[in-house]
């Protein structure tokens, strides 16, 4: 599990770049705290943010129970893939809003993968001494 809790530490230190890149966004578009709104460019920032901390809702979990119950190894792959669709997310939406769809899928793909993976493994474990 030591693979799946550095990709885990890579994920959380990746949010914590895109909090930084919005502070800067807040200073250089003029947006004072607290405010969310007030210039484009700042809200695709904030909001690259936000989708990024409403997918690690599934994410941090899933990818545990994943390594736990199926394979660590396919749950750290996993888990990088998913942040590399969070960069490829956050460049594409900065950009422009049509431009976050890549980046879009190739996190909530992954996301999903983990989230039935951990689920199946776990039920397949709980039902497993039943089937002998």
């Amino acid at each position: 599990m030591p693979y799946v809790h550095i990709v885990l530490a890579l994920a959380l230190l990746e949010f914590l770049l895109f909090g930084l890149a919005v502070a800067r966004a807040r200073e250089t578009y003029k947006v004072p705290a607290p405010a969310t709104t007030g210039h484009e460019v700042f809200e695709r920032y904030f909001r690259v943010q936000m989708n990024t901390l409403e997918q690690l809702v599934i994410f941090v979990p899933s990818i545990l129970l994943f390594g736990a119950y199926v394979s660590p190894w396919l749950a750290a792959a996993l888990g990088l893939l998913f942040i590399l669709g969070r960069a490829v997310y956050f460049k594409g939406y900065v950009r422009a809003a049509e431009g976050r769809h890549t980046g879009f899928m190739l996190s909530v793909i992954p996301n999903v993968t983990l989230l039935v993976g951990a689920l199946l493994g776990a039920a397949w474990k709980l039902l497993r001494p039943a089937f002998g």
